[in-house]
């Protein structure tokens, strides 16, 4: 389905519309350039020098100008009729250039035009790909990819900041979100469960700016980090014991660095039957139990109304009755909600925080119990983290775009007003000096300490494996 509406003048570009930037076939009306802004520098023209480039930039804008002059009523066309139309214009207009290289592909040229008339331009290609992880348009002749940990320029480009804009207005518009000057950034989830963030001018001084987090299609599994080398089987088998004995997890790490997917695998771990309740700022977690709740935020509406936080959400899940909640992360006063639900009946909890260590994510836990706005003292949030939180999983992504489990901690309590931490696994790197070195050459190992924890696993007779804890030698 399609969503479309007449060429606007450049002031009022927010009403276009069009279809779902998931659908390979979405399309929509061509959108105008937005008004000039002063202040912001033009771009570099290097990507001009590219004939391809010059020849799509310059049939693309004859077509707005066409569609212009002939004052087409393209809300009252079909589907079929916009796409039939606007690809019969382009071809006359391709037709009508006497100065068009003969070594220039003009089926090519006129799919490209097509794309980014109607369609999501380059991003098309980019949304397909299965190896592209995240899309980044820092402006329209600058596009970077992240493949395999690694970001790189991608060749092709967009021709002008109003051909970012009609795609950006393609993507929301379907989500039932708009963006405008009144409204200049938006962040949303795709029906494929991609996140995409996008701003506008006046904020980005650049012109319009997108990034798209991709959905993988398939779920990675335990076995498929083991192989990528992020953590070892004896990892892996000390953190599915962790999950399937109830022990409350804060995975930790940086932005980028893996949370969330490693979260969707340790929440995996949870035997099926048990009631869980799923929160999210955008949906990104697939579990597979039958007994799922899955909630997501909600934003507030143009007239700054009708947001329901994460925090909102917690709060209610604790009235739904149950096992477990999975929260996707952590970044204000819902910390003090989610610890007070794993000290209170809801053992085997887990959520995601930003930090650089697990001793930072203790002081960030802090930080975020106190935005609840209560007036606790920093001995009594320390109390409460020690007693709610069990193990904390640092996730680390280094400059050379690999991404490890660099760290499981356990919380033992408190001594002296301050939290005490035994680490029990660590990525080790040979060039410990450099912690963002290319860490190809370091090993996963124990610490040589058995979790607190075990001892009551004993007595309940749960078979355990203490040598998963040994050290090992480079």
């Amino acid at each position: 389905m399609f969503f479309r509406t007449a060429r606007k003048p450049p002031e009022d570009s927010s009403t276009t519309l069009a279809a779902a930037a998931d659908t390979p076939a979405a399309t929509s009306a061509p959108v105008p350039e937005p008004p000039f802004r002063p202040g912001v520098e033009p771009h570099p023209a290097a990507a001009e020098a590219n004939a391809d480039f010059t020849w799509r930039k310059r049939i693309h804008e004859r077509l707005l100008d066409t569609i212009d002059l002939r004052r087409r009523d393209l809300n009252r066309m079909s589907d079929d009729e916009l796409r039939a139309e606007t690809t019969a214009l382009v071809r006359e207009i391709i037709a009508a250039e006497a100065a068009l290289p003969g070594g220039l592909d003009r089926e090519q040229l006129c799919s490209e035009v097509l794309d980014e008339a109607i369609g999501l331009g380059p991003l098309e290609t980019l949304l397909a790909d299965e190896s592209v992880n995240e899309i980044m348009v820092n402006r329209f002749d600058q596009i970077f990819v992240e493949r395999g940990g690694r970001i790189a320029p991608h060749p092709t480009t967009f021709t002008s900041d109003r051909a970012v804009l009609g795609v950006i207005e393609r993507i929301v518009a379907p989500l039932g979100r708009r963006i405008d000057e009144s409204s200049p950034m938006v962040d949303a989830r795709l029906r494929d469960g991609s996140r995409v963030n996008a701003i506008i001018p006046p904020l980005a001084l650049k012109g319009p700016t997108l990034t798209i987090r991709k959905f993988a299609r398939r779920a990675l599994e335990v076995a498929d980090l083991v192989r990528m080398g992020s953590l070892s089987h004896e990892m892996a088998a000390f953190l599915r014991t962790c999950v399937e004995q109830r022990r409350n997890v804060v995975v930790s790490g940086g932005t980028g660095s893996g949370k969330t997917t490693f979260l969707n695998l340790l929440s995996n771990f949870i035997p099926d039957g048990e009631r869980i309740i799923t929160i999210e700022d955008a949906a990104e977690l697939r579990l597979r139990h039958s007994h799922l709740v899955s909630l997501e935020a909600r934003p507030s509406n143009l007239e700054g109304r009708g947001a329901i936080s994460i925090r909102d959400l917690v709060r209610n899940a604790l009235r739904m009755r149950p096992d477990r909640i999975v929260v996707g992360e952590c970044r204000g006063g819902e910390a003090l909600d989610m610890l007070q639900a794993m000290n209170t009946g809801h053992e085997g909890s887990m959520t995601t925080l930003h930090a650089n260590s697990p001793r930072d994510a203790l002081a960030r836990l802090e930080t975020l119990v106190l935005m609840a706005g209560m007036d606790l003292p920093l001995a009594a949030i320390r109390e409460q983290i020690a007693s709610a939180v069990d193990i904390i999983v640092q996730q680390t992504r280094f400059a050379c775009g690999a991404r490890r489990l660099t760290s499981i901690t356990e919380l033992t309590g408190m001594e002296g007003g301050r939290i005490q931490l035994q680490e029990l696994f660590r990525f080790e790197r040979r060039t410990a000096d450099s912690p963002t070195a290319d860490p190809s050459g370091g090993h996963f190992t124990g610490c040589d300490a058995v979790p607190g924890f075990y001892d009551e696993l004993r007595r309940q007779g749960v078979a355990l494996d203490l040598h998963l804890f040994d050290r090992k030698r480079s």
